[in-house]
């Protein structure tokens, strides 16, 4: 198999992840070789400046939650790129559908005040969510990567998995040596319990690619006892 890009930019105040992945070998006309961008969560700019960097055009904008530190740049990116044929295609699995749309922003607005965001703040970072053009669904596969639905941080949180290439996208479900909240509204530590043990159960060698923080290594978590 032809190595694959895998760009990890830090962005937003809370330095969410946003991860750039290659998908076509060969480059389409009239535009770079296509990409899938991962929790596009702030700095447009700077996520738009390094695609052009590396010659990818984004196929899929891929949303492994929808907190608004994984989505504040989805407006402007899917802007950047909405004359490409074809425009790239916003996914998110649909137990997170209200996170987008015209009507979520008093979701995204309690949120943010609730993690200390003052009224100034969020109207200079707040521009209106498009809606999803395919909510997911447990299995559901987007060019290499299929969709695992892993609630416990949301309802509809998800990873995405490249079986072939050994690369799990696992958003606020895992990290390195921790994972996501359950305290927020739509979290349950039971379900992000079942989640893990679904995870664990995965080869060990996966390289887990986080919504924050290094990389790892399923092998490396499923050793922590502290979870369960």
């Amino acid at each position: 198999m032809e190595e694959r890009i895998v760009k990890c930019l830090s962005v937003g105040d809370i330095r969410t992840n946003c991860w750039i992945y290659s998908l076509a070998p060969k480059e389409p006309a009239g535009h770079g070789a296509e990409c899938v961008v991962i929790d596009p969560g702030g700095e447009a700019s700077y996520i738009i400046a390094v695609l052009k960097e590396l010659n990818l055009w984004p196929r899929w904008l891929l949303l492994t939650h929808g907190h608004f530190d994984h989505i504040l740049a989805l407006p402007e990116l899917a802007a950047a790129f909405a004359g490409a044929t074809p425009r790239p295609a916003i996914a998110i699995h649909r137990e997170d559908a209200e996170y987008l749309g015209p009507a979520s922003f008093a979701v995204h607005h309690s949120s943010m005040i609730s993690v200390g965001y003052r009224e100034a703040q969020i109207k200079s970072l707040w521009k209106d969510m498009p809606p999803a053009d395919k909510l997911l669904s447990d299995g559901d596969v987007l060019g290499p990567l299929k969709t695992l639905h892993l609630p416990g941080h949301t309802k509809g949180s998800a990873g995405f998995y490249d079986e072939e290439a050994g690369i799990l996208f696992s958003g606020d479900t895992l990290f390195r040596s921790g994972i996501g909240r359950t305290d927020l509204i739509g979290g349950s530590f039971t379900e992000i319990q079942q989640s893990l043990k679904r995870l664990f159960a995965m080869d060990k060698s996966i390289c887990v690619c986080p919504g924050h923080g290094p990389a790892t290594t399923i092998g490396e978590e499923a050793g922590h006892t502290g979870y369960f």
